[in-house]
């Protein structure tokens, strides 16, 4: 494997990972385990000995921190090697771009952090958290895809209209899943706020547009099988299939969790699932491009 490969590999899984870890804080009650910003304590960045807190809880919070910077320099390390290696590139400039906003997605993310703690784990800045993780997982897919030259296919127009419908929907998916999230019990502090909508009432609504998105990735499915080329069906499909896999392990897991009462494993596997899901969503985004965009194909 190259070392962009690894570089831009590595700088999508650590995105991801942070959705899982971010998770693991809320989910073992670690939201206030470093109870201020940006040091972890008073007077030290790092958990202390004998910390009010215990020392599971702020080192689970101090490790989430970590990951976010390992982020940052990867993210630094992506911008110069794009400046460096691919100005004769033709997408030289959406691939600086793209790396560019990895890094001030990571001020953005340090913000949002500071106000989370600062604000008691109130339940919109820990979604907003959330939420910015969402197109910096797909900026970092798209950096990778582009700075491998992965290939891009030209598709129908109707099969592109339907991809960005299916995308569109999987990332509304992905926010009304934070209003399900920040109106359960798990907010990583038993003192945080929690929004105020009826549980069951928003957990069936976000079931329901689940529903919705596999129904769309099918009707996709059928879509490419019945508009595209043989070429373009081989590769289309496979992602499809992929993603449907996915979103149905996901909603079966969403449901299981539900009417179990929400087990911190199940609901850390879902965490983990909606990210498989977004980034299996985002690659079908990326792999069909529009026939009226052949300036961006390569294969």
């Amino acid at each position: 494997m190259s070392f962009a490969a690894i570089l831009f590999t590595l700088l999508l899984i650590f995105q991801a990972g942070l959705v899982v870890t971010g998770g693991a804080v809320r989910l073992t009650g670690s939201g206030l385990g470093c109870p201020t910003w940006p040091e972890c304590t008073d007077g030290s960045i790092a958990p202390i000995v004998n910390q009010a807190e215990g020392p599971l809880h702020a080192w689970i919070e101090f490790g989430n921190r970590l990951l976010a910077w390992v982020i940052f320099f990867l993210a630094i390390a992506a911008l110069i090697y794009v400046v460096r290696k691919f100005k004769s590139h033709k997408d030289y400039k959406r691939l600086r771009l793209l790396a560019l906003l990895q890094i001030l997605g990571f001020l953005g993310q340090v913000v949002l952090g500071g106000i989370t703690v600062l604000t008691k784990l109130h339940p919109i800045s820990v979604s907003a958290h959330f939420v910015l993780t969402i197109p910096l997982i797909a900026g970092a897919l798209s950096l990778r895809r582009g700075a491998l030259d992965k290939p891009v296919l030209l598709v129908a127009p109707v099969t592109r209209l339907l991809i960005k419908i299916v995308t569109v929907v999987g990332f509304m998916v992905l926010v009304l899943g934070t209003l399900v999230t920040g109106t359960g019990p798990h907010s990583g502090d038993e003192n945080s706020r929690r929004y105020s909508f009826d549980e069951r009432t928003i957990s069936w609504i976000h079931a329901d547009l689940v529903i919705a998105f596999v129904f769309l990735t099918i009707a996709l499915y059928f879509v490419v099988k019945v508009s595209e080329s043989a070429g373009n069906q081989k590769y289309l499909s496979r992602y499809i299939l992929v993603l449907l896999i996915v979103s149905l392990s996901q909603g079966t897991i969403g449901y299981i969790q539900y009417f179990t009462g929400l087990p911190i494993l199940l609901v850390g596997s879902h965490l983990l699932g909606a990210t498989l899901v977004w980034i299996a969503t985002w690659r079908i985004n990326l792999a069909g491009r529009d026939m009226t965009d052949r300036n961006r194909v390569n294969a």
